[in-house]
């Protein structure tokens, strides 16, 4: 039975609703001669306040791409769990959805965006459990499966959207840091392209398709040149 539900009153749409869960043919028509009880609710508006808002839609539609690629399961099966109190991989959807949505600091993500958005009901994760420190471990606990993540990312975007690696582009950027940067060896002096030659500063080599979709980046030396030999890109150019 098709009905249209679009001009029908309360009563209408109830005797419908209860027609299309009759189990004999022609039951609709019992149903439709029946007097049915409209269901209704009186409301007083003043009374009426919004708690706990939460921004849903962007965060939602990040994890149903999540779930297209099939990361959800990739990383999970990735990332070895031990006795952390959040799984390393979970954390990591944390950031990448944050990001996605509205890109900014670990600690602004921590302390401002992560309460305002679904996520604590997305991924099940207490805004308690969220915090710079936890945000920027996830990172470092993502950092040795880069290789493989780009190499899952760049077979599965190929199998979506039908991409050719017939010609690969490649761009280096830097960016550089305020202080002596002691702890980072590949912080050095180089050639800066934000004017400021008196920091060290690292170079982000970003290799894309021919579309502009983004395959892999590497970090460099501060002071490497830009036609120095892209080492570190082959695992995954090659399959």
């Amino acid at each position: 039975m098709v009905a249209y539900l679009g001009n029908l009153d309360e009563e209408d749409r109830e005797a419908m609703r209860q027609a299309a869960q009759g189990s004999r043919r022609g039951a609709h028509r019992d149903y439709l001669r029946e007097e049915v009880s409209p269901r209704w609710v009186e409301v007083d508006v003043d009374r009426v306040e919004i708690r706990r808002c939460r921004e849903f839609g962007a965060v939602w539609l990040g994890w149903q791409l999540i779930a297209k690629l099939g990361l959800e399961t990739f990383l999970a099966g990735e990332m070895a769990q031990g006795r952390e109190q959040v799984p390393w991989d979970t954390m990591c959807w944390v950031l990448v959805l944050s990001r996605l949505c509205d890109p900014s600091s670990e600690l602004y993500i921590a302390e401002h965006l992560y309460a305002r958005t679904a996520l604590v009901d997305l991924l099940g994760v207490p805004e308690r459990c969220v915090n710079d420190d936890r945000l920027y471990r996830a990172l470092d606990a993502l950092l040795p499966h880069k290789r493989r993540l780009e190499s899952y990312l760049k077979e599965r975007m190929g199998e979506l959207f039908k991409l050719s690696y017939d010609l690969l582009l490649y761009d280096v950027t830097s960016t550089y840091f305020e202080g002596e940067m002691a702890g980072n060896p590949q912080a050095q002096r180089g050639y800066s392209r934000d004017k400021r030659p008196d920091c060290k500063q690292v170079c982000i080599g970003l290799v894309v398709s021919r579309c502009g979709m983004s395959l892999g980046y590497e970090v460099f030396e501060g002071n490497r040149h830009d036609t120095d030999e892209p080492i570190g890109f082959g695992c995954w150019i090659g399959g």
